[in-house]
This record gives structure tokens, C-alpha cells and sequence, in this order.
């Protein structure tokens, strides 16, 4: 679910609901800086089902100097998280941004990130309530670990264990495709869920098939 770059690295929690083409989506929202997204989250964060945000590659102050760092860091604090990325020219590029969606699991990277704005004074209402509702319930504590650091969990080990040819299969795959086969796992909010997964993963690899086909 996620293949980085140095603008953008598409959150490990990003919503992808929102997958259509260039001619259909939305316009751009496009704003001249920081200031004027945090202004814009202010007013638009609780009515507002999301939206496609132009941000600035390193260097680029026209049409806009927001990065994605501080677009990432507005959108923790008022409960939203980031998406998919799409190019658009060579001083920008489109990011999603969307409320969070109930029950979405957390990154360590970002609880890492809220830790800080917290700290800062930055937190919102909204964004406030997205991390009582995830310790409450369990996701807090379940937050995983990014494409560079994520482990093979003991289940997912024990089931490829279990298919010789899965076993194969996961040991050549890419970094993409094993880090969706690991996310898949991880995020499931269930135990029932994440059998579920567990089941159809290794039935998917022991075929010779993968999540993100060449």
C-alpha cells in the first residue's frame, strides 16, 4: 500500500476509497500555504468528506509553499489522515486527504507525530477525539510499523511455514508486495479478520499470484 517518496510517503493508513481517474475527480484545492490549510481544516474539517491537495515539491513557493509534511501534521491535529498520491507537474503534486474513517488502524509514525503536536499544543477537538477513540479501543496500542521496520508476525510465519509454495513465493516478492501482504495482516481489527486474511494471502501466494502485479 505504499511506495514513498521523499514529498510523500503515502500513509501506511491511507484511505484509498477515493481511487478515480484524473477526468472525474474533484478540482485541486489549492492554497497558497500552511496557514491557509490550517484555516481551511478549521472551517471545513467536520462538513467536508475530503479532498485532493496541491503540494509543493522541495524548493517550489508558487502556487503554493505547503509540503507534505505540514499538510500531514494539520491534517493529525483536526482527525484527518493523508491518502493516495498522483503526479501532476514539476514544481507539485496531489495528495488525498480525508476525515478518518471509523475504525482506520494507526501507524507508529503517525501516534509518533500526534506525541509531538500534542506536546506543541496543535491537537484540535476533532483530532483529540480520534486518539481517545483509538486508545479506547484497542488501535492505539495495535499502531504498526512502517514499510522499513514492519516484521513478518509469528501467524503469517507459521501459515507460510505451512504452504511450501506460499513460503517460496513471499521470499521473492518486492518490497511493495511483501509490505501489502504484511499490512493486510496487521491492520485486520479482528482476530476473525485477520484468519480471514491470513487464509487468503497464502491461498494467493501458493497460486503465483500478488497483491500489485507487474
Amino acid at each position: 500500500m505504499s511506495t514513498e517518496s521523499a514529498e510523500s510517503p503515502q500513509s501506511p493508513e491511507a484511505d484509498t476509497s477515493a481511487e478515480v481517474t484524473g477526468a472525474t475527480r474533484p478540482a485541486d484545492l489549492v492554497l497558497p500555504d500552511v496557514g491557509a490549510w490550517r484555516r481551511w481544516l478549521d472551517t471545513h474539517e467536520d462538513a467536508s468528506d475530503g479532498v485532493w491537495l496541491r503540494l509543493a515539491k522541495k524548493g517550489t513557493t508558487s502556487p503554493t509553499s505547503l509540503t507534505y509534511a505540514q499538510a500531514l501534521d494539520e491534517a493529525l491535529c483536526s482527525g484527518w489522515i493523508d491518502g493516495q498520491k498522483r503526479s501532476h507537474d514539476a514544481s507539485t503534486f496531489v495528495q488525498r486527504f480525508t476525515p478518518r474513517r471509523r475504525r482506520s488502524m494507526w501507524s507508529r509514525r503517525n501516534v509518533g507525530l500526534v506525541a509531538r503536536l500534542t506536546e506543541e499544543g496543535r491537537m484540535r477537538a476533532r483530532g483529540v477525539a480520534e486518539v481517545v477513540a483509538a486508545q479506547a479501543d484497542g488501535r492505539w496500542e495495535r499502531a504498526y510499523a512502517g514499510a522499513a521496520t514492519m516484521e513478518v508476525p509469528p501467524d503469517l510465519t507459521a501459515a507460510l511455514d505451512a504452504s511450501p509454495a506460499a513460503a517460496q513465493a513471499f521470499a521473492t516478492l518486492d518490497s511493495q508486495n511483501r509490505y501489502a501482504v504484511l499490512h493486510r495482516i496487521v491492520t485486520a481489527p479482528d482476530d476473525t479478520v485477520r484468519e480471514r486474511r491470513r487464509a487468503r494471502l497464502v491461498e494467493m501466494l501458493a497460486r503465483g499470484d500478488v497483491p500489485h502485479p507487474r
